[in-house]
């Protein structure tokens, strides 16, 4: 049986909204306007790079009539904002002991491509995962859950766990039928009670313990 565990990336691996924040804020600045909070930029989050955008067209006088234009100068921006970007406290620990422990370990994320390809090397990350799905992957993104099938299906997993920390990540888990661990110190918009889940936790020491739980052989 092939056990595997499937992890969202912003909010969920790493500490990445620094870096997105001053990606934004680096655009706003390149067309003359003021910068915004990065707790409001985090709201923004979750639904790839068109949504991101939207949004934050929406909540500024950024010309949406230019949109091509402005997603490539985000994409530049994007790919060049990683200095600020950390991994969260134990969750490299915690990739490490479910590797140890026989398991399969994806990356299932809405981030496109190129920025996800840059954070990763920048971080050193991509040797732990036998397979990473980006928001590009597919024609399609989270919450449809055919990014998520597929991690799964590369790895030949039978059974898995997504690890996620939104109502985004909470929803493609629900619509793969799969089981959601929620770490709840990530990107999230909700109230923890509000966003369904499986398991919680708030510290990545606690997550292999989880994975074992939830996957152990009937």
């Amino acid at each position: 049986m092939t056990r595997a565990v499937v992890f969202d990336l912003d909010g969920t691996l790493i500490d990445s909204l620094p870096d997105i924040a001053a990606a934004a804020n680096a655009l706003l600045s390149d067309h003359g306007l003021a910068s915004l909070p990065q707790a409001q930029i985090g709201s923004f989050v979750g639904m790839g790079e068109r949504v991101f955008l939207d949004r934050l067209i929406a909540a500024t006088t950024l010309d949406g009539a230019q949109y091509d234009t402005l997603m490539a100068e985000f994409i530049t921006h994007y790919k060049a904002s990683t200095g600020l970007t950390t991994v969260f406290p134990g969750a490299l620990e915690a990739v490490k002991a479910l590797k140890a422990d026989g398991f399969k370990l994806g990356i299932c994320t809405n981030k496109p491509g190129g920025p996800l390809a840059t954070v990763l090397d920048a971080l050193d990350l991509a040797k732990w995962f036998d397979v990473i799905v980006a928001g590009d992957t597919l024609a399609v993104r989270k919450p449809d859950p055919a990014p998520l099938h597929l991690a799964f299906e590369t790895m030949g997993a039978t059974n898995g766990v997504y690890v996620g920390d939104s109502d985004v990540d909470a929803e493609t888990a629900q619509r793969a039928g799969v089981p959601f661990a929620f770490f709840t110190e990530g990107i999230r918009t909700k109230p923890i009670d509000q966003i369904p889940h499986d398991r919680t936790f708030g510290e990545f020491r606690d997550l292999p313990g989880i994975c074992q739980e939830i996957l152990r052989p009937i």
